[in-house]
């Protein structure tokens, strides 16, 4: 057992292109606040010479969501070897609806959304944001039953995982209930 007890995530960081386009888009698209920012020539932990905007937005519910733009970096790329579905920033909303208002907003906006997608226990729409990050929007909709059944599983699924590599079939009531939800099988 570690030492360390986490009592939250203080700030994700991602790469943006531009951080006055990322501010902007972030308040508009998901109304987060813009709270804070540094900028240096000299990066504190290394003493590099690296000239960057760090800004921070309010995700909601004390987390903290923050880009660096890295203007004398190679222009923003990302990993050519993961699919773009699997890196993402995913968002709780508080409700199916709030989902579907949320995707009627993001799509009036001009922006492609994918979803909603049925997880069995949650749901989920996905798009991407003007750096290139997919951006999924997620409400919970099982309950305590189905979460504790998937706490129980868990440590069997990921042993499985490791020696077969195989997706283990200990939650496929999952895919059971999202079927029955649109209507196959």
């Amino acid at each position: 057992m570690s030492a360390i007890k986490p009592s939250g995530i203080h700030h994700a960081a991602y790469r943006c292109k531009d951080a006055k386009e990322t501010v902007d888009w972030y308040g508009k698209v998901l109304g987060m606040e813009y709270t804070t920012a540094f900028a240096e020539d000299h990066v504190p932990s290394t003493g590099a010479y690296d000239p960057y905007m760090h800004v921070f937005l309010d995700a909601g519910n004390g987390n903290v969501l923050a880009f660096f733009e890295l203007p004398n970096q190679p222009e923003m790329g990302r990993d050519e070897n993961t699919p773009q579905w699997v890196q993402h920033l995913a968002f709780r909303v508080g409700s199916e609806e709030e989902l579907l208002a949320a995707k009627e907003h993001v799509e009036s906006l001009g922006i492609d959304v994918l979803g909603p997608t049925h997880h069995g226990i949650f749901k989920s729409i996905y798009f991407f944001d003007p750096n290139g990050h997919r951006v999924e929007l997620a409400t919970d909709i099982g309950t305590d039953e189905q979460y504790a059944e998937l706490k129980r599983v868990a440590p069997l699924m990921l042993d499985e995982w490791s020696q077969t590599k195989k997706a283990p079939r200990h939650a496929d009531w999952l895919h059971e209930i999202a079927r029955k939800e649109h209507g196959v099988g």
